[in-house]
């Protein structure tokens, strides 16, 4: 309950509740006269549920055969003429019950002109029931107030719950789905209001699920198949259908304008990866060789001493993602790529995206028992990054976009790192695959030959080997 003296938001006090037959002009929203005990015990037929001073001048004017406080002339931007809530309906007799409350809003006051003064909360109590009968004066008021606040939660929850008793699934999910887009999170909320929002959001799961099965049933019976039908369609349906969220390409340095979202690629759009994946015995064997020395191995991730110091949620010189260069940054690590001439040899008809200083790279990537790569963006997205699986020693992970695939020892694939990704290692022991490079197959010889440029005069303008990873 709110009690005399009780603060209010943005300045003021509550007054006791006022009497039926008490209409107060108030000058200043700061100015809530205070009333004796008797005038409420007297005259009063319930407690007021909704207090609000505008920002402007404005009244409150008792009546009783509102549902909610009615809003009068809004659109000048004060709060009007009001009505107690005293009838006797369910919502009535709920909002009567003294668990109520309404607050100023800064973020409308002097807004001039066709803003809402009010911004009102109403807390319905514990005793509220989802499924109780709601009369056309309840639901007016509901109306109302959706009106005056449209995303007020309870408001929201009450009015889906109408509709869905009245049989309307379809309007009354778009309202549960409002409340739960415009809930904080549930730890914020009260008890009760966490409670509703919960069912809420059950509810919205429930109504997606029959609409997902009906959709896909349809689908079904006209050939539909989504391990067999075109892979584009599919991804295409779950994004629809809400299963899945849409990523696109966001690259940390340059974007290459009118490529295509593709997160994996199609195997079939390189052939040549056939002699890499044909060489898998051959390149697991040099890698092992390497994998006896403890130290060959350095960190992925590393900082600059002439660059600020950045965190990289976590990764910053953590050895759990680790790797072993036999290309960087466009040169050859001579050292380490003599050791694996095999290696070198599968990738001889690659398009590797050959760009001065910078690219490409060739590796060993390194995951350690039980590591996690957080979500991240590659650097540019004129190139494609190529994974070749040589060690996995169960199931590992890799997501792109909004597709989560698992690595299979002697399966390649290629992918846009520019889309985010992430990478698991849930078991006991390392993950290893080789990592590569090649240029995107949409862009023609003269669009390469622009990109080297480019990076060509970018570099001789800072006169400095560019700070470069994959």
């Amino acid at each position: 309950r709110i009690g005399e003296g009780s603060s209010v938001r943005d300045g003021g006090r509550f007054g006791r509740p006022f009497a039926l037959q008490h209409r107060c002009d108030h000058q200043q929203r700061d100015e809530i006269p205070r009333l004796k005990s008797q005038d409420f015990t007297q005259r009063a037929v319930g407690p007021l549920v909704i207090l609000q001073l505008s920002p402007y001048r404005g009244q409150i004017e008792p009546a009783t055969d509102a549902a909610l406080v009615k809003l009068k002339d809004l659109e000048h931007g004060g709060l009007g003429a009001g009505q107690i809530a005293s009838g006797h309906g369910p919502l009535n007799r709920l909002l009567q019950s003294g668990n109520g409350f309404a607050h100023t809003s800064r973020e409308h006051s002097g807004a001039g002109a066709g803003r809402i003064a009010a911004k009102f909360e109403v807390a319905l109590g514990h005793n509220w029931s989802p499924i109780m009968s709601t009369s056309d004066s309840d639901i007016q008021a509901i109306d109302r107030l959706l009106a005056a606040e449209p995303r007020n939660l309870r408001a929201l929850i009450l009015k889906a719950d109408h509709l869905a008793a009245a049989g309307d699934a379809r309007s009354a999910s778009s309202y549960y789905l409002a409340a739960v887009n415009s809930a904080p999170p549930l730890s914020d909320l009260p008890p009760d209001l966490n409670a509703e929002l919960r069912r809420a959001q059950q509810i919205c799961e429930r109504y997606a699920a029959h609409y997902r099965a009906y959709i896909t049933e349809r689908l079904a019976a006209k050939g539909f198949n989504d391990a067999k039908s075109s892979r584009r369609f599919a991804q295409s349906l779950d994004i629809a259908l809400g299963k899945k969220k849409i990523f696109v390409q966001e690259p940390r340095y340059f974007y290459f304008s009118g490529l295509p979202q593709i997160q994996y690629y199609e195997r079939e759009q390189f052939p040549w990866l056939d002699a890499v994946e044909h060489a898998t015995a051959d390149i697991r064997k040099e890698l092992l060789e390497i994998l006896k020395e403890p130290d060959a191995f350095a960190p992925y991730v590393q900082g600059y001493a002439n660059r600020p110091r950045k965190d990289e949620a976590g990764m910053l010189n953590n050895p759990a993602w680790s790797a072993f260069y036999l290309w960087k940054n466009g040169e050859p690590v001579a050292q380490n790529a003599a050791r694996c001439p095999k290696t070198l040899q599968a990738l001889a008809g690659a398009p590797l995206a050959r760009v001065a200083s910078r690219s490409p790279s060739i590796l060993f990537s390194l995951m350690r028992p039980g590591a996690h790569i957080p979500p991240h963006n590659g650097l540019i997205n004129t190139r494609l990054i190529c994974h070749l699986p040589l060690i996995v020693p169960g199931r590992c992970d890799f997501r792109v976009g909004n597709e989560v695939r698992q690595w299979v020892e002697g399966k390649a694939w290629a992918f846009d790192d520019t889309i985010e990704h992430e990478a698991w290692n849930t078991t006991d022991q390392t993950r290893v695959i080789l990592l590569f490079d090649i240029w995107r197959p949409e862009l023609t010889e003269e669009e390469r030959a622009l990109v080297v440029a480019m990076f060509e005069a970018i570099d001789a303008y800072s006169g400095k080997t560019p700070e470069w990873s994959i």
